[in-house]
């Protein structure tokens, strides 16, 4: 698996995995009927580093990584990540989640946090605690979870160094 910089035609390539992901109201707060256009603006554009994972021309998932806030605490990053359905369980979340890290090290973070995990994405929170971050705040009801309704959000954090 190879992990670079996202390209316009990547982003063509991880469209259907943006769409799927969004429009399957699990996980992101995005609305699903995002445009083309307005999703690669979020994604790519107002992102500080946007990156794809692909094998074999392939493309497997995606993450961005950005300050969680300006001024004061832009020393904390935020992430999201997204990966191909077909390509879950096969670690691509566990490599792009450590090549953020080292991505985000080397932009100079302190901390990386991510605002919004869904409580019912339990392999997500699994995964996201065994690479060392740790759940400091529940948003009750903070997400209309597609099948289960108001599900809470937590927030998770990270110290890099």
């Amino acid at each position: 698996m190879q992990i670079t910089p996202i390209t316009a035609d990547n982003f063509v390539l991880f469209w259907p995995t943006f769409k799927a992901v969004v429009q399957a109201r699990e996980t992101y707060a995005f609305d699903p009927d995002i445009s083309f256009d307005d999703a690669y603006a979020l994604w790519c554009e107002l992102p500080q580093f946007t990156y794809v994972a692909k094998e074999d021309g392939v493309v497997l998932g995606s993450y961005y990584l950005k300050p969680n806030a300006a001024g004061p605490g832009d020393h904390v990053c935020n992430c999201g990540y997204m990966v191909a359905p077909e390509a879950r369980g096969k670690g691509v979340a566990r490599a792009l989640c450590l090549h953020s890290q080292d991505q985000a090290i080397e932009a100079g973070y302190l901390a990386m946090q991510f605002n919004a995990v869904v409580s019912t994405n339990e392999t997500a929170i699994g995964l996201w605690q065994s690479l060392g971050f740790a759940i400091i705040g529940t948003v009750p009801n903070g997400y209309r979870h597609a099948r289960q309704g108001l599900v809470d959000t937590h927030i998770m954090h990270k110290a890099l160094r």
